[in-house]
């Protein structure tokens, strides 16, 4: 399997300080600050910057606040001028004060410090590491128009090369698809997907981990939860090497008619034993539910599963994807730390997860998958750190899976009590 090129942008080590006169006036200690980061053609990112008291300290420089990732494309785009652009791309980072308690300026008038401004070149696309800015930077009104020192802002600006690999279904995950790599405009087929529900073989190993069987006949119960659902990985010897099923059924909660947060559904994904043929070894969950709001949300929750200890646990991702749209979920350690709703543990944390070290942190995998009732053809992009072979790459394989059928598992059952085709979904 062969990568393409993607480089990660990542800013990180802020810090802000004033002239001494201007913390001696206590102004600077009354504030929050904030900073909006800028690149043309991506979502703009708010992160705190926090306040560095002492002229001589610096921030801690490994601290990750914000990161881009690009692709050819992306830097063809940067690097080529637009009509109703600035001639030349740049990254921009833009500080503002709010007064404290206004979370970052939101909610109360912002007055803008400064900008710093960091121009797009050539140099971004050569593949290889850099750092493109490392120190301070003035950002506040200079001596010459004040008469006064304005404020530093410090920064840490670094490109590392992220080679990823680049699957897709074929198909949507219920019709047991063919999954192609991507390489340009080849596509390669890597595994094949097959997709069972209802009904287990009496053979299945994967039958030891699941509950009993659904009975065919009983169509009514069936209606108000979903279970015994089922997604195998095969390689193209038609080897099985990763699978996901459903362990905690679907149901809707008490007294509505979701899958709430507090009874969500369940998946685990495993592999194959390497030590006992036709075994299974358990190495993730994923939990799903249903956000109700103005727009309703599907949350999946994913854990790994380590094999040192028994019942250990540890949360990589927990994403909202919009039910109706669709989205995007994703393992980043970087990312999920800004945006989790639950606080991840230390990257540092030990345990054995075979394929994916947490240690090594930054972008893992992500998924993107249609909303409810759509046709979904999940696209998965996959760090190629983490893959040393092409079993690694089915286990991401049969998460996705679980991921995009979790936005149907997570549809209201009074939709489903309506159909007449008892072989709808």
């Amino acid at each position: 399997m062969d990568p393409q090129a993607f480089i990660r942008l990542s800013i990180g080590s802020l810090g802000l300080r004033f002239p001494m006169a201007t913390v001696n006036n206590g102004k600077s200690g009354t504030s929050s600050y904030s900073c909006e980061i800028r690149l043309r053609g991506f979502p703009v990112q708010t992160v705190p910057v926090p306040l560095v008291s002492s002229p001589e300290a610096a921030p801690d420089s490994p601290t990750i606040a914000s990161s881009f990732y690009l692709e050819k494309a992306d830097l063809k785009a940067l690097l080529t001028p637009g009509c109703f652009y600035a001639p030349h791309a740049c990254l921009e980072l833009i500080v503002f004060t709010g007064r404290k308690g206004s979370h970052c300026g939101v909610g109360a008038k912002r007055q803008q410090i400064g900008t710093f401004k960091l121009e797009v070149s050539s140099e971004w696309g050569e593949g290889k590491p850099a750092i493109l800015y490392s120190g301070w930077k003035g950002i506040g009104k200079s001596k010459q128009e004040t008469g006064k020192p304005g404020a530093e802002l410090h920064l840490r600006v670094k490109l590392d090369p992220d080679p990823r690999y680049v699957f897709q279904f074929e198909e949507e995950t219920k019709l047991s698809p063919q999954i192609v790599q991507l390489q340009g405009n080849i596509r390669q087929p890597i595994f094949s997907c097959k997709f069972t529900r209802d009904r287990q073989s009496q053979v299945d190993p994967l039958s030891a981990y699941g509950s009993s069987s659904l009975d065919g006949s009983n169509q009514e119960a069936d209606r108000r939860e979903r279970k015994g659902w089922k997604v195998k990985i095969h390689d193209l010897s038609g080897s099985a090497v990763a699978a996901a099923f459903i362990t905690t059924p679907f149901v809707p909660s008490t007294g509505c008619d979701w899958v709430a947060r507090s009874n969500p559904g369940a998946w685990l994904i495993v592999r194959p034993d390497a030590c006992r043929p036709d075994s299974w070894l358990p190495w993730g969950k994923l939990e799903a539910w249903r956000e109700r709001g103005i727009r309703d949300s599907i949350c999946c929750r994913f854990h790994l599963l380590s094999e040192g200890q028994e019942g250990g646990e540890l949360l990589m991702s927990e994403i909202l994807i919009n039910a109706e749209k669709g989205g995007e979920f994703y393992i980043d350690t970087d990312r999920q730390v800004r945006a989790a709703a639950t606080p991840l543990p230390s990257p540092q944390s030990s345990g054995d997860f075979a394929a994916l070290s947490p240690a090594i942190g930054g972008f893992v995998m992500s998924c993107r998958v249609q909303g409810e009732g759509k046709s979904s053809k999940p696209l998965v992009q996959l760090a190629m750190r983490h893959v040393t072979c092409v079993e690694d790459a089915a286990i991401f394989m049969a998460l996705a899976a679980a991921v995009d059928l979790s936005i149907e598992a997570c549809r209201p059952f009074r939709r489903r009590i309506r159909r007449s085709n008892r072989n709808s979904w």
